[in-house]
């Protein structure tokens, strides 16, 4: 961090994550209905208040940041940066799924600096900062696992893979001790916390990733794409989340052949 202290800024986004919990929470299980966006991809009414209500509670409190969200686009210009997902696994939501998440992230010149892992109907709450993570305020710690056949390894769903990027995966994902599917973000909060090792997608976007970055990298972790380099808003989605560096530098390795 620069020149906004993470502290405030991580404060700053505990309240944003409470008013996510709280409209997230009044839908949930209630609101069924959707839109689909000119990707395919679903929107509720619940999405759509949640990024209003955050965005509005930004320009407030920081009327000169700028602001990218899934639902609403970017706006603003400025070197400080909100990046918003207000329901990441909109299906799980939907369907009634337990595990979707609200992402919020603060950058700084594009690089994320805070980020949050808000998940309302869990009550659960990773925040991530430089050189630190928690999980409802106790401290949050990656497992440490080295080796690949050793780790837990986890994917939301292979639909959201090409076929070339499926066999990758599932090249990687059969070395590991074991393979599991779904969680959207939420997979990411139990890498932080220890409870899975390794997880690899695709085809995500800033929204996605950018909040992740800093609880899985404060909780010890690394966090990159495919090729080893730093997520940032141009990346190209694929994402690799490693419990150590060794286990990191393995899945690249397999990935790339």
């Amino acid at each position: 961090m620069t020149d906004i202290d993470a502290d405030l800024v991580a404060a700053f986004a505990g309240t944003l994550a409470d008013t996510a919990r709280t409209l997230a929470r009044a839908h949930f299980r209630k609101t069924t209905a959707f839109e689909r966006k000119a990707d395919e991809s679903p929107v509720t009414v619940a999405d759509k208040a949640i990024e209003a209500a955050l965005r509005e509670a930004i320009a407030a409190r920081f009327p000169g940041h700028a602001i990218l969200g899934e639902e609403a686009g970017m706006t603003g210009g400025d070197d400080h940066l909100w990046v918003i997902d207000p329901i990441d696994g909109t299906k799980s939501f939907i369907t009634g799924m337990p595990l979707f998440g609200a992402l919020i992230a603060f950058a700084e010149k594009g690089v994320p600096q805070v980020g949050v892992i808000e998940v309302p109907p869990l009550g659960e709450r990773w925040v991530g900062l430089p050189g630190r993570a928690t999980l409802n305020g106790v401290p949050a710690r990656v497992s440490g696992c080295a080796v690949l056949a050793d780790a837990r390894v986890y994917t939301t769903s292979p639909d959201f893979f090409t076929p070339e990027d499926w066999a990758r995966y599932d090249a990687l994902s059969r070395q590991g001790a074991m393979r599991r599917f779904g969680g959207d973000c939420y997979q990411y909060g139990l890498l932080a916390s220890g409870h899975c090792d390794l997880v690899v997608e695709t085809a995500l976007q800033p929204y996605d990733y950018m909040a992740l970055v800093p609880v899985v990298e404060g909780a010890g972790g690394v966090m990159t794409d495919w090729q080893g380099r730093p997520l940032g808003l141009a990346s190209d989605g694929k994402v690799v989340a490693a419990a150590s560096l060794a286990l990191h530098a393995a899945a690249l390795r397999a990935l790339n052949g």
